[in-house]
C-alpha cells in the first residue's frame, strides 16, 4: 500500500503526488500553485473527466446534471455543501450532460440529476434524484466504507 495518492488539480488538471498523511494540510498544486481542495465541485468536460476519474486516485463523486433541470439547480448548492464535508477524501465533480452528451451516454445516465461514485476509474455506486447535503454525504461515505 502506497503512502501517497495521486490528486488531480481542480484548476489546471495537473496530477500531483500527495502524501496521505498530509492530505488534509491544504496541499497546493505543483504546477499552478493553487489549492488542491477548495470545497467546490470541479466542472468536468470529456478530457478533464478522463484525468480526474480515470487517472486520479481519489474517489470522485460526479453529479450528472443539465442547466434546464429544476431539481438539478435545486441540488447544486447542496452538492457544493457536500464538497466542503467530503474533501479531501472525495473529489466532487459536475458534468453538464447538455454540453457533454457523450459522457452521459457512456455511463447510461437516463435521468438527471444522477450521482455516480467512481473509485480507481470504476463505477462503484449510483443514485438518481435530488438530495440534500446531509443525504449526499451519508450516501457517499456509506458506499466508500
Amino acid at each position: 500500500m502506497s503512502d501517497t495518492i495521486l490528486v488531480v488539480c481542480p484548476h489546471c488538471h495537473a496530477p500531483n503526488r500527495v502524501p496521505l498523511a498530509r492530505l488534509s494540510e491544504a496541499p497546493v498544486c505543483g504546477r499552478c500553485k493553487r489549492a488542491l481542495f477548495d470545497a467546490q465541485p470541479v466542472a468536468l468536460d470529456a478530457a478533464s473527466f478522463e484525468t480526474h476519474v480515470m487517472r486520479g486516485e481519489l474517489p470522485v463523486l460526479v453529479d450528472f446534471w443539465a442547466p434546464w433541470c429544476g431539481p438539478c439547480r435545486m441540488m447544486a448548492p447542496q452538492f457544493e455543501a457536500a464538497a466542503a464535508q467530503l474533501e479531501p477524501r472525495v473529489r466532487l465533480a459536475k458534468v453538464n450532460t447538455e454540453a457533454e452528451p457523450a459522457l452521459g451516454a457512456r455511463f447510461d445516465v437516463r435521468s438527471i440529476p444522477t450521482l455516480i461514485l467512481f473509485r480507481q476509474g470504476r463505477e462503484v455506486a449510483r443514485r438518481a434524484g435530488a438530495s440534500g447535503a446531509a443525504g449526499i454525504v451519508r450516501w457517499a461515505r456509506s458506499q466508500l466504507s
